[in-house]
C-alpha cells in the first residue's frame, strides 16, 4: 500500500472519529456545529500541511534527478567527443599510412 494510500486512510479514520465522538458528546446543538466547525478547519489545516510537506519532497526529488540527468548527459557528450576525436586521430593515421 502506498504512503498516500495510508495517509488518505489515517486522516479519514481521524475524521470519521472527531465527527463521532462531537456528535454523541452531550451538548447543545450549537456547540456541537461550532465544535464540528472548528475540528473540520483543524483537519482542513493539518491536510493542507502534510500535502505541501509531500509537494516540497516531490519538487526536491525532481530537483535531484533533474541535475543527476544533467550530469549523465554530459558525460554522455564528452564521451561522445572523445570517440569522434579518436575517430578522426585514426582516419588521419590510416591516410598518412596509405600516402607513405
Amino acid at each position: 500500500m502506498g504512503s498516500g494510500k495510508v495517509l488518505a486512510s489515517v486522516l479519514a479514520g481521524a475524521a470519521a472519529g472527531v465527527v463521532l465522538g462531537i456528535l454523541f458528546a452531550p451538548d447543545k446543538g450549537t456547540e456541537t456545529r461550532r465544535k464540528i466547525a472548528e475540528k473540520g478547519s483543524d483537519l482542513a489545516g493539518s491536510v493542507k500541511d502534510k500535502y505541501n510537506e509531500y509537494a516540497e519532497a516531490i519538487s526536491d526529488k525532481y530537483d535531484s534527478a533533474k541535475q543527476k540527468l544533467s550530469g549523465y548527459a554530459s558525460e554522455g557528450k564528452d564521451m561522445v567527443n572523445q570517440a569522434k576525436d579518436k575517430a578522426n586521430a585514426m582516419k588521419s593515421d590510416v591516410r598518412t599510412s596509405m600516402n607513405s
